[in-house]
């Protein structure tokens, strides 16, 4: 699963997007991931996502699991897959495309909601 997301890098951000052919936005990006990877179908908005699998303390994520932030002044409103060594893929925003960042720098440290493990256990 980590492979394909990282097949994703540099693809365009496009609001509503859910394919390379068409650019990602962040919740798009990880529904395509986990629908291709794994067969599992998740809901198409960051909010949805955040209901989906289990909790997971910060200091306890596995590679795959979503990562959740406040960046629109609203709680889960930006989600990433965490890939390991305290870094996470995403979709960030127009204008820019998909690419992976640390978990500990001060924009997403302040934002951080939380995050979830999805079962992939088929």
């Amino acid at each position: 699963m980590l492979f394909r997301v990282l097949t994703s890098i540099g693809v365009d951000y496009k609001y509503g997007g859910a394919s390379h052919a068409t650019g990602f936005d962040c919740s798009g990006l990880v529904a395509h991931v986990f629908r291709t990877g794994y067969g599992i179908t998740l809901p198409r908005n960051t909010y949805g996502q955040s209901q989906a699998g289990n909790p997971v303390a910060s200091d306890e994520l596995l590679p795959g699991d979503l990562v959740f932030y406040n960046t629109l002044n609203k709680p889960f409103s930006h989600v990433g897959i965490y890939l390991g060594d305290g870094r996470f893929i995403h979709a960030p925003k127009t204008g820019s495309a998909v690419r992976i960042e640390s978990l500990k720098s001060a924009y997403w440290s302040k934002r951080w909601n939380g995050a979830r493990r999805i079962s992939t256990n088929l």
